[in-house]
């Protein structure tokens, strides 16, 4: 088992990928000559050459629809967003036909596609540049979202994606990139819709995603030597398909949740996972269900306002501190 960083289990799945199976190959701006924007493709041009490796203009709609048809015909791309926040772009690519298309044609077309980049906010890169899509791609019939938060998942979870009939988003953090952590070699897969529990408890069930795991994580380690709550952590790892019963069996042992995610408040995952455990496990809630959010404005661009928006360890103490009604 290596130490790796994030982007080198990325580049190591997309790599491993490749050698596997002839039709996968990648697209994007800057993915081959430039090495990527943040190195996740280093070196596969080298390798791969310029048929597997392919540079595109600025043009998301573009690419993205190119992504599309070459999934139809059978190959299976693996299309780079320099951020997500440039997908909004190719929308109507991604919603109307890659999500659609396998329904549409009774499935007789299928759409075996990863669109992968860095999601959420990053540091003071405004309000155009920090979204949390999950929610929003996640609303999506025909759409499957997962979110790496170290680099096994990020080497387990991509290698997923690429090998599904269906169009996967693999939403990375920029944040992350350097962060380094043991990787299984070789052939190592996480299933997509699979959570994981991160830290064991029974006093409260912290639900995150993506980056927010080292909020959440840090809020339990503080809550735990300083206040003797246990909380349960859970990375829920994918959005679409989501692991409702790892969440519904923490609650119903923990019987209090707290969500956690850099999304707005408004229908975000949080809400999703309140109908869940209303619906589901009512009578093992003993406090409704806090959610901890980004504060609903568009993000700021100033360093000390972007912290004040972002979700931070004080507030999962705070939510926390409210269902145990202390």
């Amino acid at each position: 088992m290596a130490e790796l960083s994030f982007r080198e289990a990325l580049n190591q799945a997309i790599a491993e990928e490749m050698e596997r199976d002839p039709r996968v190959f990648i697209l994007g701006e800057e993915v081959a000559e430039y090495d990527g924007a943040y190195k996740v493709t280093q070196g596969l041009l080298k390798r791969f050459g310029p048929q597997r490796v392919l540079d595109t203009p600025i043009s998301e709609t573009g690419f993205t629809g190119l992504g599309i048809g070459a999934a139809m015909t059978g190959l299976r791309p693996i299309v780079e967003m320099m951020t997500f926040n440039f997908s909004f772009v190719a929308f109507d690519q991604i919603v109307n036909n890659a999500a659609k298309l396998r329904y549409m044609s009774g499935g007789q077309v299928s759409i075996p596609m990863v669109i992968r980049g860095p999601n959420g906010a990053a540091h003071m890169l405004g309000a155009q540049h920090s979204h949390s899509v999950e929610a929003i791609y996640g609303h999506i019939p025909g759409l499957k979202v997962c979110i790496p938060s170290t680099p096994k998942d990020a080497k387990g979870l991509l290698k997923s994606a690429i090998r599904d009939e269906n169009p996967v988003l693999v939403l990375e953090s920029e944040m992350l990139y350097s962060l380094r952590g043991e990787v299984p070699d070789g052939e190592y897969l996480i299933p997509l819709g699979k959570g994981e529990i991160i830290h064991d408890g029974g006093d409260v069930t912290i639900v995150t995603l993506g980056k927010m795991r080292y909020v959440a994580l840090e809020a339990a380690k503080e809550l735990a030597s300083e206040h003797n709550i246990q909380a349960e952590v859970i990375d829920l790892r994918s959005v679409r398909p989501m692991d409702e019963q790892i969440v519904l069996d923490s609650v119903r042992k923990t019987n209090r949740c707290v969500v956690v995610e850099e999304n707005w408040p408004f229908c975000g995952i949080g809400a999703q996972i309140t109908y869940l455990l209303q619906h589901e496990a009512f009578d093992s809630l003993d406090a409704p269900v806090e959610r901890v959010t980004s504060r609903d404005v568009p993000m700021p661009y100033a360093d000390n306002l972007e912290r004040l928006v972002l979700p931070r360890k004080e507030h999962v103490i705070d939510a926390v501190r409210k269902v145990l009604y202390l």
